[in-house]
């Protein structure tokens, strides 16, 4: 019998910590061997306890999380869920992302009440899947990305596709930084992207995103018209959809519906309503996450004629979304991360 998979909880609050130990141990997977108050505590229960997964809170004194991540980098990395507020750390959080975290999971509240509980089934989720990751997610390099220029024409070739539409969840948003600023200035075509993140990071992302890309990467808003040069993100909470309009001008659409996906925005959602829209000019790429979004969308993708790229199990962070679409025979072309802006781009 294997051994339990051995966490160390590390947030500021008694409360919260004692609340963390209680959820994860209602899994028989899962061994609490320790909780710190802050990083610096945190580093010296890594050595005493050797734990494989870490779940971390941002806002300590001493030694925030962003600052742990990157002394423990140091040392070795440990798989780490962050665990903590957006609207107080929204920054950090992505800054704990590209300094290597694996994935986060967004408390409820700020205060010390029984809705931290709520949280309990995702966190989990998270903790027994980063222990499996091997710690594939590795930090951004501290050096700028530089963005490909455009370079010259080869004609007036006509794009296969009209749209690229990408579906992404765990480890997305360090393979979006790394993925996104490899395209060209001139890529033809817009890209629509669904990244399982919670609600009040996708703008700021979007924002990181952009200062590192050739394209226009920014947050969807309602009414937003596609066109080539743009990546549009959408909002964490809405659902994005296509509507073609009386001038032929194809734009985009926020919804709540429909409310019984399991994530909203939904990667199945975005993929059916591009195929509706675009027909077979659709090239739709699943990269790493957890479960199965994007496949019944992959699939009515294929249906209308359109083409699927996924990501290679060798570089997913989690081989769970892609692994589905291939395992359905629905993938046209299989590609590492660092290959895959090169793949979409010849796809299309």
């Amino acid at each position: 019998m294997s051994s339990k998979i051995r966490v160390l909880v590390v947030d500021d609050s008694a409360f919260v910590r004692k609340v963390v130990t209680q959820m994860l141990l209602r899994s028989p997977e899962i061994d609490v061997v320790g909780a710190a108050r802050d990083g610096i505590e945190a580093l010296e229960l890594v050595e005493r306890h050797n734990p494989d997964v870490i779940t971390l809170d941002l806002v300590m004194p001493r030694m925030n999380g962003v600052e742990f991540i990157r002394a423990q980098n140091e040392r070795h990395p440990v798989p780490t869920v962050i665990c903590s507020i957006a609207n107080q750390s929204g920054e950090m959080a992505l800054e704990a992302l590209e300094a290597g975290a694996f994935d986060f999971v967004q408390k409820p509240t700020a205060l010390a009440t029984d809705r931290v509980y709520e949280i309990a089934d995702e966190l989990v989720e998270k903790v027994l899947s980063a222990s499996k990751s091997g710690h594939r997610v590795t930090p951004l390099s501290s050096q700028a990305i530089v963005p490909r220029v455009a370079r010259p024409s080869d004609g007036a070739r006509r794009p296969r596709t009209d749209v690229v539409v990408l579906g992404i969840s765990t480890g997305g948003p360090q393979a979006l930084r790394r993925m996104i600023p490899l395209l060209p200035a001139d890529f033809p075509v817009p890209i629509a992207m669904v990244l399982h993140m919670p609600v009040g990071y996708t703008a700021m992302y979007a924002q990181r995103l952009d200062a590192v890309s050739a394209l226009s990467v920014a947050e969807v808003a309602e009414g937003d018209v596609l066109k080539p040069g743009m990546v549009w993100l959408a909002p964490a909470g809405q659902h994005l959809t296509f509507v073609r309009d009386v001038s032929g001008a194809v734009r985009a659409h926020l919804d709540l519906r429909p409310s019984d996906t399991q994530h909203r925005p939904s990667v199945d959602v975005l993929f059916r309503s591009a195929a509706d829209v675009f027909g077979p000019r659709v090239l739709g790429v699943v990269m790493t996450g957890m479960g199965s979004d994007g496949l019944l969308g992959a699939a009515h993708i294929k249906a209308q004629g359109g083409r699927i790229a996924t990501e290679a199990e060798s570089s997913c962070v989690v081989y769970g979304m892609p692994r589905v679409v291939d395992e359905a025979a629905l993938s046209d072309r299989s590609a590492t991360l660092d290959e895959m802006a090169d793949a979409i781009t010849e796809l299309i």
